[in-house]
């Protein structure tokens, strides 16, 4: 395509539709008609610029006149709360489902990592000595060490907000660095999954392991799971870079994004509930079967939502991706 006999043979079609959109009095029926005739004619001129001669500035101007004339067209469109129920009970589920390849693998690889590391640190006195000196150790460890009053050391309320902050920013960089390769992901799951090993090899040489587990499993298998969920997410929308598979490299990375970006939001309430159990059930009075218990019945709860609702919209043809009349149209091109 010669982009300026393009230019020059449409750009008195998108000075009109400007033009039509400027105006302040209500259009008559002959200049909405077209109005609508333009809008369609420089949506295709979009398409065509975007996949035969991108060109940064003239593509800007276009797109903000395919905006401002699909809102004149349609109606500005208003979010509601059926949106952000039908978010809940579909595009997130069935994003989390549709991308279980991913985050399901990738939680089995890191917990095995996990374990290793925790294996390594509890049969090497060499390598404790090497984390720390051993009255450090013992402070950690003992009863009512550091490793249990990091628990209780805030009030239940201040400390549920730090943990889900925290670990909000721990997705984030999951599903924002999965469009670098993916490769800033392996490294976000090595530092957790290395915090959480040597947490586990210094309380099991100190034959307090199940003291651990039982502070850790009321809340870590939710928060977790919303961590492997971000990593296998992060690592398909870097996989896209490499293989967007039938789909244009541009055209596949924005739907990916777009579905990333869907499940950085579910993932905020996830987290928001697995902070709740950090900050108020794990430093609780209750036995350690009843937290526990808790912690199971959250993480099965949330599979269950998943499985469920996402398994159900998946069949009937749901992504993740925003609404097809919320997408930027796009005209198939000859390979």
């Amino acid at each position: 395509m010669d982009l300026d006999v393009f230019v020059t043979a449409h750009r008195a079609e998108w000075d009109r539709l400007e033009e039509l959109l400027r105006r302040r009095r209500r259009l008559t029926g002959a200049e909405a008609d077209e109005l609508v005739t333009l809008y369609q004619r420089t949506t295709t001129h979009l398409s065509l610029l975007q996949t035969s001669a991108p060109d940064p500035v003239l593509t800007g101007r276009l797109t903000s006149l395919v905006a401002r004339a699909r809102s004149t067209v349609t109606g500005a469109r208003k979010a509601s709360w059926r949106d952000v129920a039908r978010f809940f009970t579909v595009s997130f589920p069935a994003a989390v489902y549709r991308l279980r390849h991913w985050w399901i693998p990738t939680a089995l690889l890191s917990i095995a990592a996990g374990a290793l590391i925790a294996w390594w640190v509890a049969a090497h006195p060499e390598v404790q000595a090497a984390i720390g000196a051993p009255e450090d150790l013992r402070a950690m460890t003992r009863p009512g060490g550091e490793y249990e009053t990091y628990y209780s050391s805030h009030p239940a309320a201040s400390f549920a907000a730090q943990v889900w902050t925290n670990n909000a920013q721990a997705v984030a960089l999951c599903l924002v660095l999965g469009a670098f390769l993916a490769l800033p992901v392996f490294w976000v799951l090595f530092q957790n999954m290395l915090n959480l090993g040597i947490g586990l090899g210094l309380m099991s040489a100190a034959g307090r392991l199940d003291t651990f587990l039982g502070l850790l499993i009321p809340h870590g298998l939710l928060e977790l799971t919303a961590v492997f969920v971000a990593a296998g997410v992060g690592l398909r929308l870097g996989w896209t870079v490499v293989d967007p598979g039938p789909r244009t490299r541009r055209t596949a990375l924005a739907e990916e994004g777009r579905t990333a970006l869907g499940v950085a939001i579910g993932l905020a309430a996830v987290l928001f509930v697995a902070g709740a159990l950090e900050g108020f059930v794990t430093p609780s009075g209750l036995p350690t079967w009843a937290r526990i218990s808790i912690g199971a019945a959250a993480e099965v709860a949330f599979l269950v939502y998943v499985y469920v609702l996402g398994g159900r919209a998946v069949r009937t043809g749901e992504t993740g991706d925003v609404d097809e009349s919320d997408r930027a149209a796009f005209l198939p091109t000859a390979a």
